[in-house]
């Protein structure tokens, strides 16, 4: 099946320009360039373009966000637009991580600890599935996407394909189950896991969120079945279907009995060096440590910190790359396929800032006795191999770096947006009576019920300003990084319902906020150079006035510093196009009308009362007393649960603290009896 986009909108403003001039790039089969960028305003619709696109170009898509809220929103964003296509997720699956490390300066040694979330690891081995068997595919993934997965080749060489008819019995498919690393447990059937009863085999992959029923007729499969897990009905029957592994990292025993050699013969050089060094305290324990790990693979196959060994478990050369996601796409598509970035200007940078602190952390263990040489090999990828070993990539942003402009073909600008709204007029105002002249615009904004962002350079002037506009009555609250994520959610909702007017903050004003009635940003010490007042930043900044058709931004500055020219000339550029556009087409630009009732805001905001009042509301609701506490607390438990598999990580991670402080109320009333 091809990527087929549904959507009640049509392309408008300059995303038909955008999906034309990017399609005719990306599709070029002779002489094709590597590197194309989208250059979409604050509110132009770049998402929409990236799907049009895709389905125009019709090529396997790996979509990398900066970080795994902003991919569940665009996994949600992209299952919408494509809902018969395969579009899958692959983040990190830890709810909780903190890597193995040794701190030289106080001798504390820290073990690896992590607590794995197995529904984002059902979604990831979900979307290596879907690579291998679906031409348009589609996985939204994080910088996860760069760290080492099991080899493709054994994965994929591992897999069992069965179909009706088949002649393999009942015991010799449960041996094979079990070489992919399938548990059978006939009394309880989770992930990864199998049963059996008489002439009749459950499996439930690691992939799927239904279970797969095999019927035997002898040594002969009958019947194959997909099965609902709650209810037990039959969703389908299927005629063949492939058995992935319950884990990404396959190796067979032989070929792990030859690895504990070669770690057998790199133990016994780097013991050497380190007692030639006069390191015997560090040489004593890398030998007790390794030994012990090496007589684990040959027992069980498997160890903690397997990792560390594995490119001599899959047979590579030292300082070779691992295996990861990427490398799926290359083993199923070639070349043949597009990598986005999006917000590119942040995610670039992450990328390649991956392998530094990676390597630092692992030298430090090597040198100390904790690991071997060949732990550095278990790494994320240089960013000199991701660019070698993606196809072509689209970087999306409003503020493209220089590195992106540098190295694109094209810069393909998105200015004109649907909405048929312009930037925002920029003024340019001395600092002397600054106070007098904000407080004019204030009060004449408030007027009109219309609301003011104030951006300010550190966190006490934020509070100051914020206490000295209180004092003169206008109602005004502050904003900075030290108001937990809750806090600030609450903040932001009562701005947009006009329970305050007025909203100063540092940088935390400059990204993600979607806030209509905002119709003035003013930016106090603008000619300050910095990376608060960077020419990225200010963009970024006087966005946040684009979503209303009345929006002004105030520059308080005495000079104009290369950074605010650049802006401006950006931005009267911009505004010469939209407002040619406009004129052109009969255009009459709108404030963007959207809804209080924000599901993300809405969510988050239930959870941001006290556990008092989360305790009064919750008993009281159900006319309960505090002995059915735990019956609240499991009820929270389901709903963090919820969360999690929904992909509302910042309502789970919320959930997770209030539970934490319920569990302490009940321990002390516990305590007291």
């Amino acid at each position: 099946m091809k990527f087929k986009l549904e959507s009640e909108y049509s392309p408008a403003g300059d995303q038909p320009k955008a999906i034309q001039e990017l399609t005719e790039l990306l599709s070029t089969k002779d002489n094709p360039q590597k590197y194309q960028t989208l250059l979409g305003v604050t509110g132009s619709g770049k998402t929409f373009t990236v799907a049009n696109i895709i389905q125009n170009i019709q090529k396997p898509t790996l979509f990398i966000a900066p970080n795994k809220t902003l991919a569940a929103q665009l996994y949600n964003e992209f299952k919408e637009f494509f809902p018969q296509n395969a579009v899958e997720f692959f983040i990190s699956y830890y709810d909780y991580y903190q890597p193995e490390s040794y701190i030289p300066s106080s001798d504390t040694y820290i073990e690896k600890t992590a607590k794995i979330n197995q529904e984002i690891d059902r979604l990831r081995h979900k979307a290596t599935k879907s690579i291998f068997e679906k031409d348009a595919v589609m996985v939204i993934a994080s910088v996860s996407a760069i760290y080492g997965l099991g080899a493709p080749d054994s994965y994929f060489q591992a897999s069992i394909n069965i179909c009706a008819g088949l002649p393999i019995g009942r015991d010799q498919l449960a041996s094979a189950l079990i070489d992919i690393y399938y548990e059978r447990n006939d009394f309880q059937l989770d992930r990864g896991r199998f049963r059996v009863r008489g002439d009749c085999m459950d499996i439930m992959p690691t992939y799927e969120e239904e279970l797969i029923r095999i019927e035997f007729f002898g040594d002969e499969i009958e019947k194959i079945s997909l099965i609902e897990v709650g209810s037990g009905n039959v969703l389908e029957e299927v005629s063949e279907l492939r058995l992935y592994p319950a884990k990404h990292y396959v190796a067979n025993l032989d070929r792990i009995n030859e690895a504990c050699v070669e770690i057998e013969k790199q133990l016994e050089t780097r013991y050497a060096e380190l007692r030639s060094i006069g390191k015997d305290l560090e040489a004593a324990r890398l030998n007790q440590r390794t030994k012990y790990d090496i007589e684990m693979l040959r027992e069980v196959g498997y160890c903690n910190g397997i990792e560390n060994y594995s490119s001599i478990v899959e047979g590579r050369k030292a300082g070779e790359p691992p295996p990861t996601l990427i490398d799926y796409f290359l083993k199923r598509f070639g070349q043949d396929w597009l990598c986005v970035l999006d917000e590119s200007h942040i995610t670039a940078p992450q990328l390649k800032g991956m392998y530094n602190g990676d390597a630092s952390r692992k030298q430090t263990l090597i040198d100390f006795g904790f690991r071997l040489p060949c732990a550095r090999d278990n790494r994320p990828l240089k960013i000199a191999e991701f660019w070698e070993k993606t196809g072509q990539i689209l970087f999306v942003s409003a503020t493209p770096s220089p590195f992106e402009k540098e190295v694109s073909c094209k810069i393909v600008e998105q200015v004109i947006r649907p909405t048929g709204l312009v930037d925002p007029v920029i003024h340019i105002q001395p600092t002397k009576n600054q106070i007098d002249d904000l407080l004019e615009r204030i009060r004449d904004k408030i007027s009109k019920k219309e609301r003011i962002l104030i951006t300010t350079l550190t966190k006490k002037s934020a509070e100051d300003l914020s206490d000295y506009l209180i004092g003169i009555n206008v109602n005004a609250r502050w904003l900075h990084s030290e108001l937990k994520t809750l806090e600030r959610v609450e903040l932001l909702r009562d701005l947009r319902m006009g329970e305050f007017d007025v909203l100063v903050g540092v940088n935390l004003l400059r990204e993600g906020l979607d806030l209509p009635e905002v119709s003035l940003v003013a930016v106090l010490d603008a000619d300050k150079e910095g990376f608060l007042r960077s020419e990225s930043a200010l963009i970024q900044t006087v966005g946040r006035a684009a979503r209303n058709s009345c929006g002004e931004v105030v520059l308080y500055a005495d000079k104009i510093t290369n950074s605010m020219q650049k802006v401006l000339d950006i931005n009267n550029d911009y505004r010469t196009k939209q407002i040619a556009f406009n004129t052109k087409n009969g255009i009459i630009p709108k404030t963007i009308q959207k809804s209080h009732d924000n599901s993300l805001l809405t969510s988050l905001s239930r959870t941001a009362k006290s556990i008092e009042e989360i305790v009064a509301d919750e008993l009281a609701s159900q006319n309960m007393s505090m002995r059915d506490l735990p019956k609240v607390i499991k009820k929270l438990e389901e709903q963090m649960l919820a969360a999690a598999k929904d992909l509302e990580f910042e309502r789970a991670s919320s959930l997770r603290d209030q539970l934490k402080k319920l569990r302490e109320v009940a321990g002390e009333m516990k305590a007291k009896k």
